[in-house]
């Protein structure tokens, strides 16, 4: 199923941008729920629920939450084939700053297995996992570093950046000056609100000057998290490194005019012997984008995910 974009988005941008900010998905009956972390945290997960054994637990991109156009689409197309599905929301993500210091960053695999154990709790038979950007870096990692992937049934893993360190270059180079920007701000208001009600243990001093992401993770991302630099965050938790070691069913999409990804994130002739993982790069889609008009009102990713995730 060959992915072909509308013929007025004649750039990687204009993908991007267009379902980004004018995509409408109908309403779904949300029903949130907070669940406690084993360090005193919460993470707030949003439920679609009918009745069923089957679960998707949808993770979502760098600044982005469970209310997104990509997140609620994705959410709607698997509702409607009869799975319950969990969108969870990352640590000050879901309209309300988290208790402890530490936020959330690209290899924060411990938020998401506590995700799936407690959804283990309530006896699905069938736990699924798809990830979008960020999310999607985050549940390629902890599929290559966990031991229980017999629990998962399949995953899908959308417009990864799986080399953090070049992406991040990429995102700050002057063509994507407005998605940089749009992020940095986004972080950079999260460390104001930190400040607040955490005075003394995280200064706002100096922000002004953090100029790109790089900048960011080097003075925020890297120390609150136990790296010793952004670099050393970067090559850690880049989701690249993990992907051997995957044993569950998985499918990457990354499209390869996505203007966030670097050739790194193409790892096509590493994967094509892979036993577990399979990697396509469509020429077009941008970043999370894969617009398609019909009756359905499913975008191609979607399409793809679910053909991938109920084996069709």
């Amino acid at each position: 199923m060959k992915y072909l974009p509308p013929k007025f988005y004649f750039n990687p941008h204009i993908e991007t941008i267009i379902p980004a900010l004018f995509r409408r998905v109908k309403e779904m009956p949300y029903q949130r729920e907070r669940i406690n972390t084993p360090d005193d945290d919460f993470l707030d997960i949003d439920w679609l629920k009918q009745n069923t054994d089957k679960l998707v637990i949808l993770s979502h991109g760098l600044e982005g939450n469970s209310q997104k156009p990509y997140m609620r689409g994705m959410a709607k197309a698997f509702f409607d084939q009869g799975y319950d599905v969990a969108a969870w929301n990352f640590r000050g993500c879901s309209g309300e700053m988290n208790k402890q210091l530490r936020f959330y960053h690209s290899g924060a695999t411990d938020d998401l297995e506590t995700v799936v154990k407690y959804a283990q709790s309530l006896n699905y038979k069938s736990i699924n996992l798809i990830g979008f950007s960020l999310g999607g870096n985050i549940t390629l990692k902890y599929l290559g570093e966990k031991d229980n992937q017999a629990q998962i049934n399949r995953a899908v893993a959308i417009s990864v950046p799986l080399d953090l360190h070049t992406s991040c270059q990429k995102i700050s180079q002057r063509e994507n000056w407005v998605y940089a920007n749009r992020f940095l701000n986004g972080l950079k208001s999260k460390v104001r609100q930190k400040a607040i009600i955490m005075p003394g243990r995280i200064s706002s001093k100096g922000l002004s000057k953090l100029k790109t992401l790089i900048d960011f993770d080097d003075a925020y991302t890297a120390p609150l998290h136990g790296f010793d630099s952004a670099i050393d965050y970067y090559t850690k938790c880049s989701s690249l490194y993990f992907l051997k070691h995957i044993t569950t069913p998985t499918l990457i999409l990354n499209a390869l005019n996505d203007p966030f990804l670097t050739k790194e994130c193409y790892p096509i002739e590493e994967m094509k012997d892979h036993e577990n993982v399979i990697l396509e790069t469509p020429d077009f889609g941008g970043h999370v984008g894969f617009t398609a008009f019909n009756k359905q009102k499913l975008y191609w990713s979607e399409k793809k995910a679910l053909d991938f995730i109920m084996d069709k």
